[in-house]
């Protein structure tokens, strides 16, 4: 038998990660190239600002811009504490038991719904049970639901994380449990806690199934939480599935890429800027 020597293994093994690698970041360039390669020609002032006029022919798409920050916003405002705070809950108040262990399996069998099941409760619960109608906080509800389970866990994961001697030395110097989690756990697992609320975020951003049939598909201007709105997701499916206009579609998938880029470069700053100022 021939025996492989631990230096070859290392450079073997080096090689198939940076080939996955290159490979995983070639997926994503192909895509988004595509993309932009049709879709940067439709972009202009006119485009971003102004009404979406003959169902998507024409126009601009600033209904459906202004819909899907409102929608994913107020979704991540609803979210974060909610998910944090469970979060917080299953790490700093309960010991390993059955209550711990329903919470987590409630939380993992949730992160792996379809996002039609979402979108089709969202519409049953919200829309008409509570007659909510179609609007952007029937949207913003159903996408609460969807993206807890990514914040509960990264935020879980991220307070496990913080090493127990911290909270010893905290308990030592008289500090209680609720100001050692406030002062000194939080702030600690803050870059791994702003990771999932960054990932929650930009899948509320994309979504279209749960959004369509809960926040709706009018092209005009949203002016409360209560108006109905078109996200781009949405807006970009429909161009495309009922080939109203093409550069349309590809202009407005442009515009979606641009901006779940933008959330997630100023998160990042904000969240290095934190981690510089604390460490």
């Amino acid at each position: 038998m021939i025996r492989i020597g631990p230096r070859t293994t290392q450079a073997i093994a080096y090689v198939c990660l940076l080939t996955l690698t290159v490979v995983t970041v070639f997926i994503l360039i192909f895509i988004i190239g595509f993309i932009f390669r049709h879709g940067v020609a439709e972009l202009s002032w006119k485009f971003l600002t102004q009404k979406t006029l003959e169902m998507g022919r024409e126009g601009g798409i600033l209904p459906s811009i202004i819909g899907t920050l409102a929608v994913a916003l107020l979704a991540i405002l609803i979210a974060a504490p909610l998910g944090v705070g469970t979060a917080i809950y299953l790490s700093e108040y309960t010991k390993p038991g059955p209550v711990r262990r329903i919470i987590s399996f409630g939380a993992d069998c949730l992160a792996g719904v379809p996002s039609i099941i979402f979108g089709l409760f969202g519409f049953i619960f919200f829309v008409v049970t509570l007659r909510l109608g179609w609007c952007i906080l029937s949207g913003a509800l159903t996408l609460t639901i969807m993206i807890l389970p990514t914040i509960i866990r990264t935020s879980e994961e991220a307070v496990k994380a913080v090493p127990r001697s911290y909270r010893e030395i905290s308990y030592s110097l008289g500090g209680g449990r609720l100001d050692t989690i406030l002062k000194v756990v939080l702030p600690t697992a803050i870059p791994g806690i702003l990771t999932g609320v960054i990932l929650g975020l930009g899948r509320a951003v994309g979504e279209t199934a749960a959004t369509i049939f809960t926040t709706g598909a009018s092209l005009n201007m949203p002016t409360s939480l209560f108006s109905s709105s078109r996200t781009l997701a949405v807006h970009f499916y429909i161009l495309a599935r009922e080939g109203i206009s093409m550069p349309k579609a590809y202009g407005t998938a442009t515009v979606l890429i641009f901006l779940i880029l933008l959330i997630n470069f100023i998160a990042y700053r904000l969240m290095h800027r934190f981690i510089a100022r604390y460490y």
